[in-house]
């Protein structure tokens, strides 16, 4: 008797409202953005229909006349069309300001150079990195919390329960702090950059087995709340 070697494959899917990668078995929902397909999980069904977008193989009901076409387009479109038409309003009357010089100001454009000279030679402020490991990590948590990927933590939370949670200044660049995040079933590791103007947070690497994070990554000093909110373990003890 022959035996069959049966193979599974697993192609990674990712929401088009999130932007979470789907977990194995959680199948996504395919809506239509105009004439674009979105892949939706469960967890932003809701969301896609607020969109606007349409599940497929479901025909909407579309109003033949154009304010009920008007209705029926997405809030993000209308949104769209209304800044455009603000954009183009703007620089059609940029000529004629430019065009018209200011009260006290030189026809010749002497001082209007003289100004542009002195902004450019505006030296540009850049953001002091925390020296210490603490105030690194706190910073960070900071940032974490006031970025989009609280979404992805909570969306996933809802599902698998909530993460532990590690925060560790990277070793390879001072003013990197790793922030992992972990469940059973999957993880997902971020780079903070304390060092731009503006802090950035980012998504740099996921996975669905714990033995491929590191031991420090593993010891959790830190908690998410149900919204993803990140706290430092010390801070709550104090």
């Amino acid at each position: 008797m022959k035996t069959r070697d049966i193979r599974t494959s697993y192609a990674d899917a990712d929401c088009d409202v999130c932007g979470r990668t789907l977990l194995r078995g959680e199948r996504a929902e395919l809506f239509l953005d105009g004439g674009a397909r979105r892949s939706v999980c469960e967890l932003c069904k809701s969301h896609a229909l607020h969109e606007g977008w349409v599940r497929e193989g479901t025909a909407p009901v579309h109003d033949e006349s154009d304010m009920g076409s008007e209705r029926n387009r997405s809030l993000l479109h209308r949104l769209r069309g209304r800044r455009g038409a603000g954009a183009e309003s703007a620089f059609a009357d940029e000529p004629d300001r430019r065009s018209r010089p200011a009260s006290g100001e030189d026809p010749g454009g002497g001082a209007g150079q003289d100004h542009r000279s002195s902004r450019l030679r505006e030296p540009r402020h850049v953001h002091a990195v925390p020296s210490s490991a603490e105030h690194k990590t706190v910073s960070a948590v900071q940032m974490f919390n006031g970025s989009e990927h609280r979404r992805t933590v909570a969306g996933v939370a809802r599902s698998l329960g909530l993460p532990a949670v590690s925060v560790l200044p990277s070793g390879a660049q001072q003013s990197l702090v790793n922030v992992v995040v972990s469940w059973e079933l999957c993880w997902y590791r971020y780079e903070v950059d304390l060092s731009d103007e503006r802090s950035s947070v980012r998504l740099a690497g996921q996975g669905y087995e714990l033995s491929e994070l590191t031991p420090p990554e593993l010891s959790p000093n830190a908690v998410s709340d149900e919204n993803g909110a990140l706290a430092l373990r010390a801070e709550l003890a104090r």
